[in-house]
C-alpha cells in the first residue's frame, strides 16, 4: 500500500470515529460536518481507485 492510499485509509478511519462520537452524544451539527468530509473521502478514494469497505456507521 502507498503512502497515499494508507494516509486516505486513515483519515476515513478517523472520521468515521468521529462521525460516531458526534452522533452518539447528539451534536447533530458535528455530525453533519462529518458526514460531508467522510463522503468527500469516499469521493476521492473513488476517484484514485482505491477501494473503501462499507460504512461502518
Amino acid at each position: 500500500m502507498d503512502a497515499f492510499t494508507a494516509g486516505l485509509m486513515q483519515r476515513i478511519k478517523a472520521t468515521e470515529t468521529d462521525l460516531t462520537r458526534a452522533r452518539e452524544t447528539g451534536d447533530d451539527f458535528l455530525a453533519d460536518v462529518e458526514q460531508e468530509e467522510l463522503d468527500d473521502l469516499r469521493r476521492l478514494a473513488a476517484e484514485h481507485g482505491v477501494e473503501v469497505g462499507a460504512a461502518s456507521v
